[in-house]
C-alpha cells in the first residue's frame, strides 16, 4: 500500500519546482478528475494534466502551492490549496479551495477538484446569498 500523504506530497514538491514531468509522474495513466461545482471542467488521463500544467507555469511562472492542510483516510487524502503567483501581464494569481485525492499504488488516480479564484470584489455574505438565490 502506497504512502497517500507522501504521493501527495511528491505532487506538492514536483509543482513548486514547476517540473512539469516530475508533476505528471505522480499521476496514473488512467487518472480521473472531478470538478463537482463545473462538471464540464472533468477530465481523464495524464495527457490533460501535462497540458493543464504546462500553460499555468507558463501563465503564472512564479506560482506557488502550499498545502495548509491535509487528512489521510486509506488512500483518500483530504487537501486544503492555497495557489498564488503573478500572471504574465502582472495581475495577481490566487487561488484556494479542497481537493480530495484517491492514490494507488504510489500515483493519484482520481481528485475531486474544489479549487476556485480568490476574489476580494463580490461584496459581502449578503450579496452572496442574494445572488445564490435570485432568479437567473
Amino acid at each position: 500500500m502506497s504512502d497517500t500523504l507522501e504521493v501527495v506530497n511528491r505532487l506538492v514538491s514536483a509543482t513548486s519546482d514547476h517540473d512539469i514531468d516530475a508533476l505528471v509522474e505522480c499521476f496514473s495513466e488512467k487518472y480521473v478528475n472531478e470538478t463537482p461545482a463545473h462538471p464540464q471542467r472533468g477530465f481523464r488521463g495524464r495527457d490533460q494534466v501535462r497540458s493543464n500544467w504546462t500553460s499555468i507555469f507558463a501563465g503564472v511562472p512564479d506560482i506557488t502551492v502550499r498545502v495548509a492542510a491535509s487528512i489521510v483516510d486509506g488512500d483518500t487524502a483530504w487537501t486544503e490549496w492555497e495557489m498564488s503567483g503573478t500572471r504574465r501581464d502582472g495581475t495577481p494569481h490566487a487561488m484556494a479551495g479542497v481537493i480530495i485525492f484517491g492514490v494507488s499504488e504510489d500515483h493519484i488516480t482520481s481528485a475531486r477538484f474544489y479549487l476556485e479564484p480568490v476574489e476580494q470584489t463580490s461584496g459581502d455574505v449578503n450579496a452572496a446569498v442574494e445572488r445564490a438565490v435570485k432568479a437567473p
